[in-house]
């Protein structure tokens, strides 16, 4: 469990840098072909554009492996829930204990 956890940080990491750094290059190389005209401009243009659409389709990629990561979790947490219903039981009145105390002292 932990394991797909820290699988689940490390991408999330590396798909917020990738993103971010796609999107700053797209956005420089737009806003540099805002003062060009002409080709260079247009080539400008195309290209930001290009890293605009690889950064969507890196986002639709990492999409897709977080709904199959928390498909995964559900899975192995609904196991864990009918291997040990009274534990689960106990863990779940005890946080609502908590939550009820918490909100009673406000």
């Amino acid at each position: 469990m932990q394991d797909i956890n820290r699988s689940i940080e490390n991408g999330y990491q590396n798909t917020s840098a990738d993103m971010k750094g796609l999107v700053k290059d797209a956005q420089s190389l737009l806003s540099a072909a805002t003062s060009l005209t002409g080709d260079k401009a247009d080539e400008l243009r195309a290209r930001g554009m290009e890293l605009l659409d690889r950064a969507m389709g890196k986002a639709s990629q990492y999409q897709g492996q977080a709904v199959i990561k928390s498909k995964e979790l559900a899975e192995s947490a609904d196991v864990y829930v009918k291997d040990n219903p009274w534990r689960t039981v106990l863990a779940a009145a005890s946080v609502g204990l908590l939550v009820g105390i918490f909100l009673g002292r406000k």
